[in-house]
């Protein structure tokens, strides 16, 4: 499994409803975008990746809401990776209030296929992802 990776976010006010809570659907745009800046850190550019006939895919998402996060919240997104087979990269996320509260856990199961449609990791990624 790679050592833990985090970003640091604010909650922005366009992001949340008319309750005053950040949109449900908006957590999975915070969770996507660290895991982005996680494979940037390690040299995994998806541009890169599409280019080469390689296009990562979200298969499962499981997402567990303990709180909500309000406008202005600063909070921080962590994200591990570790590999569950041969095909499938997992994520496993949380969303942490700069207080320590933890809001949100979630758990992402990916691949990556190839230009026919067919899953496999390409070589030399794990390696990249386990530093």
């Amino acid at each position: 499994m790679s050592e833990l990776f985090r970003i640091q976010l604010k909650v922005r006010d366009y992001e949340c409803d008319l309750q005053g809570l950040v949109n449900n659907a908006v957590y999975q745009n915070y969770l996507e975008h660290a895991r982005h800046e996680f494979l940037l850190s390690r040299g995994v550019d998806f541009a890169a990746m599409a280019q080469r006939g390689e296009f990562p895919v979200v298969v499962r998402a499981e997402l567990d809401y303990r709180k909500p996060l309000r406008p202005g919240d600063g909070f921080f997104v962590t994200v591990r990776c570790s590999m569950e087979g041969k095909i499938r990269m997992v994520f496993q996320q949380e969303i942490v209030r700069d207080d320590g509260v933890a809001m949100l856990q979630a758990r992402f199961v990916t691949t990556v296929l190839d230009a026919r449609g067919r899953p496999r990791i390409p070589e030399g990624l794990v390696q990249r992802l386990a530093d």
